[in-house]
């Protein structure tokens, strides 16, 4: 199955906490994390934290970010050793990063520091179990070869300058992967990951996504990635169930040239030379189809054969008069259209 993200709540540099609600909004089915901005505002509440962070599951987390004025001291975590869900982001800088060898319960890591001064921070023995990691490296190389070690861990979002990218194949348990700013590596190693199932690809820079063969994906984005204008090989994703491409000024064409029988619904969004999307009629589930900002011809694409277990068409251009006249026909053809136009929208 896809990865289903929970409603986070946020209690921001507490002077004081109400395990109560934070109980009833943890069992609503909720995440909760209390984060601090500055050192000043958590002295003393802390070991508060850390009693909460032993009650409740990894959905209770605690996040340290902005600290504009002074490095984080990772020393600080030492006073919260209960801690299952560790957010360390929005930081410039922090110090003291091995004291993470000392967290024996981390279950979620999320690591994005400016100037992360450890490159081999993945080396630190602890992290091996960890379930879920985020971790951006904006200018040292993050070495991702421990990653080999990392056998439970299902969801994986890696973001920046990185080496040993294909150390990721070796991860047999994870379901959920996220490339963000990573250029022109090959991406064999996605062919290993036989229990993937979400997969994005996020800015940086490709030409296409060829190397991925046959697989199990449900769920692909590929989002302002640069210099991306092939995806003929749609197909090898048998089992998609949901495709978003965004942001792809260089995609001129999309075309199912195979049935994808999975596939339930289709996002295109601003994708300005896009001009040709065909192959509709391979898509016999899809349900829900969303166009904005391309240049395909609405009246040319409608008349095609489409997908007849289509019921919503979203299709917008962004100039009104003409979106209100595509959104009268797809009405009148019976398709539902999820667009509440803004009428005062130039």
């Amino acid at each position: 199955m896809s990865v289903t993200w929970k409603r986070r709540i946020l209690i921001n540099d507490p002077i004081s906490l109400d395990p109560v609600q934070i109980q009833q909004d943890l069992y609503s089915g909720n995440q909760v994390i209390v984060q601090f901005s500055d050192p000043s505002t958590y002295g003393s509440i802390l070991d508060e934290v850390n009693e909460l962070c032993a009650r409740f599951d990894e959905n209770f987390g605690v996040r340290f970010y902005g600290h504009y004025s002074v490095s984080f001291d990772c020393e600080t975590l030492l006073q919260i050793p209960n801690v299952k869900m560790l957010l360390l982001n929005c930081l410039h800088q922090a110090h003291n990063t091995n004291v993470l060898a000392k967290l024996n319960n981390l279950y979620s890591l999320s690591v994005g520091i400016y100037e992360l001064e450890n490159p081999e921070i993945l080396s630190i023995d602890t992290l091996r179990s960890l379930s879920i990691l985020n971790i951006s490296s904006e200018k040292k190389m993050l070495n991702l070869e421990y990653l080999k070690e990392f056998s439970r861990l299902e969801q994986l979002h890696v973001i920046g300058k990185v080496k040993n990218l294909d150390a990721i194949g070796d991860l047999e348990d994870l379901t959920y992967l996220a490339l963000h700013s990573i250029s022109n590596k090959p991406l064999h190693f996605i062919n290993r990951l036989k229990k993937l199932k979400d997969l994005r690809i996020l800015l940086g820079g490709r030409e296409h996504i060829q190397d991925i063969e046959e697989n199990e994906i449900e769920s692909l984005e590929i989002c302002r990635v640069r210099g991306f204008h092939d995806l003929s090989n749609i197909s090898v994703f048998r089992a998609l169930k949901k495709l978003v491409i965004e942001d792809q000024i260089q995609l001129r064409e999309i075309n199912f040239d195979q049935q994808m029988k999975a596939l339930e619904e289709l996002t295109i969004m601003n994708c300005k030379t896009l001009a040709h999307l065909t192959g509709m009629e391979q898509l016999p589930f899809l349900h829900k189809l969303r166009i904005f900002k391309t240049a395909i011809d609405f009246d040319s694409f409608i008349e095609q054969e489409l997908p007849i277990g289509l019921t919503t068409i979203e299709f917008a251009t962004f100039k009104r008069k003409v979106d209100q006249e595509i959104q009268k026909t797809i009405v009148g053809l019976g398709y539902q259209n999820g667009i509440v136009y803004n009428e005062n929208r130039a």
